[in-house]
């Protein structure tokens, strides 16, 4: 079993860093949101520093992560952001502390290095959720799947796929993602176990061709043929080829899938968008697949 974090109760303390990208902008309404939820909130030394595009350097960046890892009274660490650089800390973080008492971890895009760490190497449940610099674009859903996971609702997903699903059922431990950073973990050991996984992917910014290569990698790895069940995200801002790729981004892993037997749903209102619904990696869950309808619900 992987172990499951304490869920948070009023006036528990939990502090906000931003191990990669530099924020653009104040996220004070964010802080004021998780403070209407009863939550004691700690800004870490990352959150307002600026070394080129990170938040401060690498080692200011790791120096605040492991403050908050190593401190039992902080309860979870939510990522202000995300961007890229959190796989240039990994490595020099310390879980000792964070294993004797384990805290959740939030976040997603490239957060997914720290998240995928945290299933593989500490054995613990984390969440893919919004963040505070997304919080001022989000749906109110969104933000409300955060507040009910983080205190341990468990709120079941029903939505309807404009793309055809593969019918079918599956219970499984959810895993998880950005493809590109699951994609960028393989062989190291942040990598996650894909086997008998319900695993989620998604993704922004990626071209056809390039979601094309990253799935065929995981295929002739033999991540997906191990798998119970796929669901698959968005994959969004996708800029146009100058000469067409022939496929869409759905039917590019469509056609990558199509010969394995496990259910697969397309959609599911996760990754760059206002509506980041919050997943729980390392979580049981059960997924129901109709052709267009689609039910997801924590066990």
């Amino acid at each position: 079993m992987i172990k499951q974090p304490p869920y948070l109760k009023k006036g528990d303390k939990i502090a906000l860093v931003c191990p990669a990208k530099k924020l653009p902008k104040p996220i004070d309404h964010a802080i004021a949101r998780l403070e209407s939820w009863g939550l004691e909130v700690i800004v870490g030394e990352s959150v307002y520093a600026s070394h080129h595009q990170f938040a401060g350097t690498d080692a200011l960046r790791t120096k605040d992560i492991q403050r908050f890892l190593d401190d039992p009274s902080i309860k979870a660490i939510i990522s202000g952001r995300g961007g890229y650089g959190t796989i240039r800390i990994i490595d020099d973080l310390d879980f000792t502390e964070f294993n004797k008492n384990p805290k959740w971890f939030v976040g997603f895009s490239d957060i997914t290095i720290l998240l995928s760490h945290l299933i593989a190497q500490c054995n613990t449940q984390c969440m893919h959720a919004q963040m505070p610099y997304t919080f001022d674009e989000s749906t109110t859903e969104a933000l409300i799947s955060l507040q009910q996971t983080l205190f341990g609702e468990k709120p079941t997903y029903s939505y309807q796929s404009a793309f055809e699903n593969r019918a079918g059922e599956a219970t499984g431990v959810l895993i998880g993602g950005n493809l590109t950073l699951l994609t960028m973990l393989q062989g190291s050991v942040s990598e996650m176990d894909f086997t008998d996984k319900i695993l989620f992917l998604e993704d922004v910014g990626e071209q056809e061709y390039s979601i094309d290569r990253m799935l065929r990698m995981l295929k002739r790895a033999g991540k997906l043929k191990v798998l119970k069940g796929l669901i698959i995200g968005t994959f969004n801002e996708i800029e146009e080829e100058k000469i067409s790729f022939g496929q869409t981004a759905d039917e590019v892993i469509w056609d990558i899938v199509k010969d394995y037997d496990f259910p697969v749903c397309f959609n599911f209102p996760t990754g760059h968008i206002d509506n980041n619904l919050s997943m729980v990696l390392g979580a049981e869950v059960n997924l129901k697949i109709e052709t267009n309808n689609v039910q997801f619900k924590y066990l």
